[in-house]
């Protein structure tokens, strides 16, 4: 099965498993080509990491920018995803903005070892302030604001809620992380845990734990997904590139 068909795939039999609806290319939401076949979790599992490990190096320059994949119809787009966003109930999950890859994190001695870590770079920087003033001016809530404990990505999710309009404190999570051994369950649960109307959940992660639990393809760096959560399982609604922002901020 191609990765475009990977990514497409409804799955139905896994606790905690994702499904994923078919987006419309738009201005503001980019997405990957997803076609209606259904396919167990238990299929479905041993394929993506075969595909995963098939794949390009994925913490790369190469692999972390955006796709330009075709597109079919989506669930939501423009002001009927900021409206869907201001209701509140969903899990907004980003992978960090850009960083600096000629950095990596091997000599890294913990998680505030900054100086060891590969970090968020100046248009990282820029972009990651730029989507909190787009999130400010569009009005949407913030709830639960969680991080992976890296540095880049505390460094973004920090960066983007520091408006005073969205004051919280930013939680350093590891089960956003890897826990052990390709396990994510704790990433899952984020994903699938009810979220209460009026309010969102913004998680800032990485790309290669999102693949592991959605399949390809790779979030670009700064990219969000929009996620229904459904308690035992989740939906993908929405995709949003960094350029995308400010066709939403357009289209309120």
């Amino acid at each position: 099965m191609s990765n475009a068909k990977l990514w497409n795939a409804r799955v139905r039999a896994s606790v905690l498993a994702p499904v994923l609806v078919t987006p419309r290319r738009c201005s503001v939401i980019r997405a990957a080509a997803w076609a209606a076949v259904a396919m167990s979790a238990t299929a479905a599992a041993p394929l993506a990491r075969a595909q995963t490990a098939a794949g390009p190096a994925i913490a790369s320059a190469e692999s972390s920018a955006p796709a330009a994949a075709p597109a079919a119809a989506a669930a939501l787009q423009g002001a009927a995803l900021v409206a869907a966003l201001r209701r509140g109930g969903y899990v907004v999950y980003f992978r960090h903005t850009a960083t600096d890859f000629s950095k990596n994190d091997a000599a890294m001695t913990g998680y505030a070892d900054c100086a060891n870590q590969r970090l968020l770079s100046a248009q990282g920087e820029r972009d990651a302030t730029q989507i909190g003033q787009r999130i400010s001016a569009l009005r949407l809530p913030v709830g639960e604001a969680l991080a992976s404990p890296m540095c880049r990505t505390l460094d973004h999710a920090r960066r983007m809620l520091k408006d005073a309009k969205l004051a919280r404190d930013v939680t350093p999570r590891n089960d956003i992380r890897e826990v052990e051994g390709n396990d994510y369950t704790g990433l899952k649960r984020l994903l699938a845990a009810p979220v209460p109307a009026g309010t969102n959940r913004w998680i800032v992660g990485h790309g290669t734990p999102f693949r592991a639990v959605a399949g390809p393809p790779h979030l670009a760096e700064g990219e969000a997904v929009v996620i229904e959560p459904g308690t035992t399982r989740w939906t993908v609604v929405a995709r949003i590139a960094v350029a995308d922002w400010d066709a939403l901020a357009a289209a309120r």
